[in-house]
Order: structure tokens, then sequence, then C-alpha cells
């Protein structure tokens, strides 16, 4: 069984790894995604020249980055141009009390949410419902995780933790109804549940994949139309948008938009693009009557023109996570962030700062193989990012390790100290190993293969 996961408390990471790596189901349902995906993505990169691809999103995304202020700027001016309310949030408290206010100005009373990740990461829905107001998610994967009081286990698939089967209980449990195990049948239950939440819904929440700076446009990519109905029924639009994902014009916007789903899904074109270019005018029958952009920092402008700034090229298609034998293996519940795989175990401590619980712990949640920068559509050197962040946190516990390895290094800088060394490793290989591999470390070392086995010959024996 899944753990529920708050981002605030909860057990400690290495209690939610150990739960998720013994559970059986959790790791074959994220196997047979994972699977299908790469398999997506490989075809893609045979048919669509992907690597050609992704070198021209690296340039555009290096250069929207560098020119950020500009490029905010412009978005600014001409979404304000279009008719458009533009608020900059600072922090996570400035934007939730943005939403707040504009709610209870205008009456609000239920919200209906398409998913967004930046409204995760401001917890936007707690203080919602802590305001006293209703709030849905309308997001298939996001509706079950919300009934299940879970998060997102993956940043384009939330729920791709749970099967078939655990979905129908969920349904059922909610209904009331004795919903066949089924497909079909489960996804009409929570489109007809839904249906309703859409045409009472005082304001409409989405955020943002990319804000087109020279025409004031916001798309939103989704393979369902929920992010179409959350957009354009309720009389308010608030778009959530974190400050980096912003492009300059159209063509750089249309080779993202054709690259993000290659990456993501292993398709090559989202079901859905919603293209909103401010609220609805005169003559117009459809739209929202008020549209708010809400640009969130959090950190943000603070990354550029530091070593770490290529984490803000990241487009948040969650290539990285299922290439990731970590996110593989326990899933992004276990991260208790709301990113997770190695973008999550970059982004979270230098967001949240790295004396965090959250930013001391998840940079070290990785194997550093490499496997997440080969598949990124951006080419962000995940690995590189990771052991810089490792090297900047400072706890007394990885003050010690490092101590410890300064210790090692100048002992084996010595021929005789090396030698001695490699023997005594060759022996304990030979003690402790049955069949080729070691099952059980003495001391301290036993934390190690408490889950994990250690090869005595390399490569190791199957």
């Amino acid at each position: 069984m899944t753990i529920p996961v708050t981002y605030d408390d909860g057990p400690p990471l290495r209690a939610r790894t150990q739960e998720a790596v013994a559970d059986d189901q959790l790791r074959a349902n994220l196997r047979s995604t994972a699977a299908s995906w790469t398999a997506g993505r490989e075809k893609m990169r045979a048919e669509f020249g992907f690597d050609e691809m992704r070198d021209r999103a690296r340039e555009i995304r290096r250069d929207n980055i560098r020119r950020l202020p500009e490029l905010l700027d412009r978005l600014e001016e001409r979404v304000r141009a279009n008719g458009g309310v533009v608020y900059r949030a600072a922090d996570r408290d400035a934007a939730t009390r943005y939403v707040l206010d504009l709610a209870r100005a205008r009456g609000a009373r239920l919200v209906a949410k398409s998913k967004s990740m930046a409204t995760e990461e401001i917890k936007l829905n707690e203080a919602l419902e802590e305001a006293g107001l209703r709030v849905v998610e309308t997001d298939l994967g996001e509706w079950i995780l919300q009934l299940a009081g879970q998060r997102p286990s993956h940043i384009i698939a939330p729920a791709v933790h749970l099967n078939r089967t655990q979905v129908a209980e969920l349904f059922r449990a909610e209904s009331g109804e004795d919903l066949p195990d089924d497909r079909e049948a489960l996804v009409a239950y929570a489109r007809r549940r839904l249906r309703e939440d859409f045409a009472a819904a005082d304001i409409g929440v989405s955020g943002v994949n990319l804000g087109v700076a020279d025409t004031g446009t916001l798309c939103v990519m989704e393979n369902e139309g929920n992010a179409r109905l959350v957009t354009a029924l309720p009389r308010i639009h608030v778009a959530v948008m974190g400050a980096e994902r912003v492009v300059a014009d159209w063509d750089e916007a249309a080779h993202i938009l054709q690259l993000l789903p290659m990456a993501a899904i292993g398709d090559d074109a989202s079901t859905y693009v919603n293209l909103v270019t401010g609220p609805r005018r005169d003559g117009e029958t459809d739209g929202p009557e008020e549209l708010h952009l809400v640009i969130l920092d959090g950190g943000r402008t603070a990354l550029r023109g530091t070593e770490f700034e290529e984490a803000l090229h990241c487009i948040r298609c969650g290539a990285c996570l299922y290439s990731c034998p970590m996110w593989r293996t326990v899933g992004g519940q276990a991260y208790g962030s709301p990113y997770s795989g190695p973008i999550g175990a970059v982004i979270t401590p230098l967001l949240e700062g790295t004396s965090s619980p959250r930013g001391s712990e998840l940079p070290f949640l990785s194997s550093l193989c490499g496997a997440c920068h080969e598949a990124c559509p951006v080419g962000i050197p995940l690995h590189d990012l990771l052991v810089r962040i490792r090297g900047a946190v400072s706890t007394p516990v990885h003050r010690r390790e490092r101590r410890g390895a300064r210790i090692w290094a100048a002992a084996w800088r010595r021929p005789l100290v090396y030698r001695a060394g490699v023997r005594l490793t060759r022996l304990g290989l030979r003690v402790l190993g049955r069949d080729g591999w070691i099952t059980k470390l003495p001391g301290p070392a036993g934390r190690w293969t408490s889950q994990r086995d250690l090869p005595t010959r390399w490569p190791p024996t199957p």
C-alpha cells in the first residue's frame, strides 16, 4: 500500500523509501509505466530527430533564462494590454494570499482546478480550503489523489503509482456505487461527476506550460480537455506560472510545445493545446470575464547567474523521473516534495534551501548514473547539479562524512597504505561473499546492504 505523504511532515525519507521498496504492487505499477514511456521516447528519437531538437531547445531555454527580466516585463505588458491582470508573487505566501483575496472579493465558493505543479508548490488547495472554499481537482489523476488524500507521484501522471483496481476502490468509496473494475466505466464516472463542478465553479485555476512574451499568450497543454473547461467556463480564470516558464516568441514556443509531449509521453503531440490570450472580449460567447496571471518567483530568479542556473531550463516533462532507477523503485510519493525524481532532488533544495529537511536529504536520493541527463529534452546536466548541491549541504552528518572521505583520500595517496587496503578488501570480499554476492556487511556498513546486495566481482554474477 502506498503511504500518503504531506510536504511538511510525515515519516522521514528513509522510512518512506523503505516502505516503498517493500511495496511490490507499487514497484510493478512503476515498472510497467516507465517501460511504456521509455519505448515511446525511443520511437520519437528515431522518427523525429529528437537529439537535434534537444540541442535547439537547450539554446532556447538558455537564452530565455538569461533574458528573463526582459521577457517577464514584456509578458506582463502584453497580458495587461489584452485585458488581463498580472501579479508577481515573491513567494508562496504572497501567491496564495493574492488568490485567496481575489476569491473573497468575488464571493467565490467553488474553485475548479486543472493540473498545476506551481499550485502544488505553493499549497494553494490547502490555503483555499482552510478559508472555507471548496476546491475540486479536475485532472483525472489529480482528482484520484484528492480522493485518496495523497500527493502527485509524477509531474505529468500524478496517479501513476496506482493501478486500475486501486482506482476502482477509491471511486466505489466516493460514489457509493458498485462500479466495475473497467477503465471505460471508471473514466465515464469521473467525467459525469466532474462535469457538475465545471458548470458551478466560480473560479478556474490552471498552471502555465509556457507564457509567450510577444503576444501575452498562456499555453496550457493537456490530454483530457479538463483544462479547456477550467479556463473557459468559470467567470474568473487564475493562471499560476513559475517565473521561468516564459519564451520570447511563437517560434520558440512551437519548438518547446512540440518537444514536450515527445519527451513526456512518447507522442508527437498533446491532445489539447490551450492558448489563452486575455479574458473574453465583446462579442465572444465563451471565456472568463477576468484573467489573472500570478507569476511565482519563490527563489527562481536568485538562481540566475549561479552554477545552478540550468535547473531553470526545465520544461516539466517528467522524462527524468521515469528514466531514474531511484524513482522507478520508490515512486514520487517517497520524495515528500511536490517535485520528485532527479529534477525534484535538484529543485527542492535550491528553492527551499540545503539546510531544510528535504533540501539536505533529496540530493542524495540518486545513483548519479546520468540517465536523467540522457532523457532530458533540454539537456540539463542533472547529475552534475546533484553533485554540486551535495557539496553545499552542511549538516553534522554530512560534515562527518566529508571528514571521513578526506581522511580516506589522504591515506590512499600513500602507496603502502593503498596496497594494504586493496589486500584487506579482497580478503573481506572472499570471507563475506557467498556465490558472488555480499548480502550483509558488519557494523555501520550494514545500513548499505539492508536495501541492496554488494557484488564481489565485476561484472556481477547473474
